[in-house]
């Protein structure tokens, strides 16, 4: 499966303003539905909510893609968003508030990075481990459409 790199981007710009907005508040009800979403969107991400909401709203405003990226480092990036999550509403659950704002903090970040400088963490450490693991993959692919 492949998907228009601008959508995850999408997705990271609505990310970092529900991340924003719970690290402000320490609201862990915004933690547990930025946690759903990211457990939607890494098991499939074309049903992620925000991915939705791009093609939706978005796409069909604007050119289409010049290039494609594969589906599984988005998916990747996904869990471990869903992972930082998780532990930050555990710690404000827990009445550990700064486990919840560092893991908040954390996700905050990366997310901030993909959305501002197209620059995803967790897709990149995906792309590092198929390196890793002698089974490189493209991070793009051109759609022949430029």
């Amino acid at each position: 499966m492949l998907l228009d790199p601008r959508a995850p981007r999408f997705a990271a710009a609505v990310t970092t303003v529900v991340l924003a907005a719970a690290l402000v508040t320490g609201s862990p009800v915004l933690l547990i539905a930025q946690a759903v979403v990211f457990a939607v969107t890494a098991a499939n991400p074309r049903l992620g909510p925000y991915g939705l909401l791009y093609r939706a709203v978005v796409a069909p405003r604007i050119a289409p893609p010049t290039e494609l990226e594969p589906a599984a480092p988005v998916r990747f990036a996904q869990l471990v968003g869903l992972v930082f999550v998780v532990v930050a509403a555990v710690g404000q659950l827990a009445g550990v508030p700064v486990v919840g704002l560092a893991a908040t903090g954390a996700a905050l970040a990366a997310a901030f990075l993909n959305a501002a400088f197209d620059l995803c963490l967790g897709c990149a450490g995906y792309l590092a481990l198929r390196r890793l693991a002698g089974r490189p993959m493209a991070a793009r692919v051109p759609t022949g459409l430029s």
